[in-house]
């Protein structure tokens, strides 16, 4: 089989993929431990399918005992701007780097099934595969430090010494018997920058996460009204964030993004909020189409735009909030009323 895992490597690497790794699927006795105690806590917020599921992210064994192997995958995305500098341009919007272009899903997910369906023929149909990237309840982050990918650093994403921390993880789970490469062993030592940095203080801890405070929980899976607590502290960020993982040491060994579809679209790097704040439900779609932005719907993307705006600082931007006191959403409502408050006093007196 080393002959077949040597070639599996550089058909990932043909592909598109950076690392290759392998491990065992119950590779991983600390999952179910940190899960319990990170859903105990109620730390997983609205994530209600976290929970829900369990019992398979906390035992990849359960979720196909057929499976010997798992092939672990590691793409980059890596940016060619510094993702911190729109934070300085409060009249603009911060998008993650991962979603200003195309969505990572249906990428990493078609090269994961061309991958699968190469093993299958190498092995004249001898074996079974399933396929996963980031939708299914499958611990890829604790998979990946068994695998060798990386560890899971203080901010508890995945860090790779070869990628540092801007890479996407897919995964294979397949019957073959394949050698398991040795995990990574942690190297972030007395380093606290991600720790330090997070503007929401979303780490209680070393290598624990309160997602209730990350702002890329807050900006994507919260739905509602986020705690003002909160709203002010989210700064331009409309759609996830990327501060613990700029931050990071270990990206001055970051590769160039190979796929061109990762690279950001110029429209979306410094957008302006004003503008994003006036589109309706059609222009919406229309812009985010193949985004991963797509998925939180007009609603909840306006609720932090209007959150970014204020905090903006600037009462010309007063303008583009100001329609949204009456939409029909409420939560796009109480949140213009609030950006209105913050950049001009009572907003009652402005309709």
């Amino acid at each position: 089989m080393n002959g077949l895992k040597d070639r599996l490597a550089a058909q990932a690497y043909a592909e598109g993929f950076d690392l290759t790794r392998i491990c065992r699927p119950g590779d991983v006795p600390q999952v179910p431990d940190r899960l319990a105690t990170f859903l105990s806590k109620g730390r997983h917020g609205q994530m209600g399918w976290l929970a829900e599921r369990s019992h398979w992210r906390g035992n990849p064994e359960a979720l196909w005992p057929e499976a010997r192997s798992v092939i672990m995958l590691g793409e980059s995305y890596t940016p060619q701007h510094d993702p911190l500098e729109i934070l300085t341009h409060p009249d603009k919007a911060a998008i993650s780097v991962y979603a200003q272009n195309k969505d990572y899903h249906d990428l990493v997910k078609k090269r994961l099934k061309r991958l699968a369906r190469w093993l299958i023929s190498e092995t004249s149909g001898e074996t079974e595969v399933k396929v996963f990237v980031d939708t299914a309840p499958v611990p890829e982050k604790p998979l990946g430090e068994a695998a060798g990918l990386g560890w899971q650093g203080k901010h508890t994403n995945l860090v790779s010494r070869d990628l540092g921390s801007w890479f996407f993880i897919g995964s294979i789970f397949t019957t073959l018997e394949l050698a398991p490469d040795r995990p990574e062993s942690d190297h972030c030592g007395s380093c606290r920058a991600c720790l330090d940095v997070c503007p929401t203080g979303a780490f209680p801890a070393p290598y624990q996460l309160n997602a209730r405070r990350c702002i890329s929980y807050l900006t994507i899976e919260h739905h509602g009204p986020v705690d003002p607590e909160l709203r002010a502290l989210m700064g331009n960020r409309i759609y996830g964030c990327d501060d613990c993982l700029a931050v990071c040491p270990w990206n001055k060994f970051a590769r160039e993004a190979r796929e061109l579809r990762y690279r950001a679209r110029p429209d979306l790097t410094a957008p302006d909020l004003a503008e994003l704040a006036r589109l309706d439900d059609a222009a919406f779609r229309a812009k985010f189409s193949g985004s991963p932005i797509k998925r939180i719907g007009r609603n909840r993307f306006l609720r932090n735009v209007l959150y970014a705006i204020g905090n903006s600082a600037q009462p010309e931007l007063a303008e583009a909030a100001q329609p949204h006191l009456s939409d029909p959403d409420p939560t796009v409502a109480d949140a213009a009323d609030w950006a209105l408050k913050r950049l001009c006093g009572d907003a009652k007196e402005m309709e």
